[in-house]
């Protein structure tokens, strides 16, 4: 089992939560997902993971590495959350 550890940017409630763990979840090897909302860190556990497609991941859905956020991903970060709010209803 490898693990990677990625802080992001954005992460504002349940609903970023959610809508990382389900597109995460979604990639081949990924086991388990851990988020912290106040580091902002997202520990992804499993097998054969690759790192740069988690972090092209998170960057298309707003929620890029620390250091790298802008305007576009701020305003990705809101929608992914609208849509991450609505999943956990």
């Amino acid at each position: 089992m490898k693990k990677e550890i990625i802080f992001v940017e954005n992460i504002k409630c349940s609903g970023c939560m959610t809508i990382i763990k389900e597109q995460l979840n979604k990639i081949d090897g990924v086991n388990i997902i851990t988020i912290n909302q106040e580091t902002e860190q997202v520990i992804i556990s499993g097998v054969n993971l690759n790192r740069q497609n988690i972090v092209d991941r998170l960057t298309q859905l707003g929620y890029p590495e620390k250091g790298n956020n802008n305007s576009i991903a701020k305003v990705k970060s809101y929608v992914s959350c609208a849509i991450g709010k609505l999943s956990s209803e």
